[in-house]
């Protein structure tokens, strides 16, 4: 179940938390952000691949792709034991934008997202069935966790994929991680 804290950006000790889907949807919509409950159609096997996983969420990627003109779509699969874990999660760690919305389904797993706006800081727990979109230009950061273990789907409007803008803050530092 997606969780929802915001927290003032200058003094993040204060902080107010909605745990009901429908409430953290609804004041996520109050900046632009969209969170969706999707239920997947399809089991995957543990070692499904890519390909399989895309043509079993077919569905779900054709309405993102309609909806947002999504031209491209992946996968990205991390766990406890995958060799690049900590350049990955200091890359996603640190404030940035993007020239395109950011559109994560979350297949399994579970992965944080902070998106700062103006004054606020909102922290969004995402978990197995949610669909999340970040619209472009927004400040955002993201943390899988040390020991990440995530699958989602993204989609692209842009032809390289994750293209990320650095805002050059430090304001990741002042939030609490995944672990925490």
């Amino acid at each position: 179940m997606a969780t929802l804290n915001i927290y003032e950006a200058d003094a993040p000790e204060k902080v107010t938390t909605y745990s009901n889907f429908e409430t953290v949807a609804e004041k996520l919509s109050e900046i632009g952000v969209t969170l969706q409950r999707w239920v997947p159609e399809t089991k995957l096997k543990p070692d499904a691949t890519e390909k399989e996983i895309l043509s079993a969420f077919e569905g779900p990627v054709k309405k993102l792709r309609d909806k947002y003109g999504f031209q491209s779509a992946d996968v990205i699969s991390l766990h406890p034991n995958h060799p690049n874990k900590s350049e990955m999660r200091k890359k996603f760690l640190s404030e940035h934008t993007h020239s395109e919305d950011e559109a994560r389904y979350f297949i399994e797993g579970e992965g944080l997202f902070y998106v700062h706006v103006e004054k606020q800081v909102y922290g969004i727990l995402c978990e197995k069935g949610d669909l999340i979109n970040v619209p472009k230009n927004m400040k955002h950061w993201f943390d899988m966790g040390e020991k990440p273990t995530f699958r989602c789907i993204r989609v692209f409007t842009n032809a390289e994929g994750w293209v990320a803008k650095s805002t050059g803050s430090s304001i990741a530092n002042n939030f609490p991680t995944i672990e925490k």
